[in-house]
């Protein structure tokens, strides 16, 4: 049990680094907290002007959720960690990047550390979101509609493959979570002043 929930702890520590602030400071940008929206993001990172430090942000926070999922289901097995650990794991490393300790508990809106998670979990059902997520988000260059419509059908994917399971129900809380987090661009969308992304 000690073992289990030492892997949650890290796992929310390593989701608290929010790639947004440090890549911005590599790249001498503003705080992405300062300035846009005010979410450290890619998306709001872009809104700089500076696609390469958008990129790595964007990648930087999946990479974190998809490094803790893979590294959680190669060390459980190791130290006979319970059989829950891979899924709350993955929504510790998600809830780091929402409420990172390292920067007073303000974080993004998970989109990306989300990506990651799944793509660790089913690689093709990750793929299958992220063309749904482009095809969207660059067809009506709106960056909130296209996570909303993408995490609505993320828990419907999970409990398709997984079935009634912890693991699809992480994902259904994931979701649940990035609507919370989005709630302020649900607002916005209704009242068509949604920010665009690029602008």
């Amino acid at each position: 049990m000690l073992a289990a929930c030492l892997i949650v702890v890290a796992a929310y520590l390593i989701g608290s680094v929010s790639f947004a602030v440090v890549v911005s400071k590599a790249f001498g940008l503003p705080d992405p907290h300062e300035y846009g929206s005010g979410n450290p993001g890619a998306t709001n990172v872009l809104r700089t002007g500076n696609k390469p430090a958008a990129l790595l942000t964007l990648v930087g926070d999946g990479i974190k959720g998809f490094i803790v999922v893979l590294a959680t289901r190669a060390f459980a097995p190791l130290v006979d960690a319970p059989d829950w650990i891979v899924p709350v794991a993955a929504v510790a490393v998600f809830v780091g990047h929402l409420y990172p300790i390292y920067h007073r508990f303000s974080g993004g809106k998970g989109v990306a550390t989300a990506a990651g998670i799944v793509f660790a979990l089913n690689w093709p059902l990750g793929l299958a979101l992220t063309v749904i997520w482009l095809t969207i988000g660059f067809g009506f260059k709106i960056s909130s509609l296209a996570a909303l419509i993408t995490a609505t059908l993320l828990p419907l994917g999970t409990f398709y493959l997984f079935g009634n399971t912890l693991v699809s129900w992480a994902m259904l809380l994931i979701a649940a979570l990035i609507f919370w987090r989005h709630r302020t661009n649900i607002r916005q969308l209704f009242a068509g002043k949604e920010r665009m992304i690029g602008r």
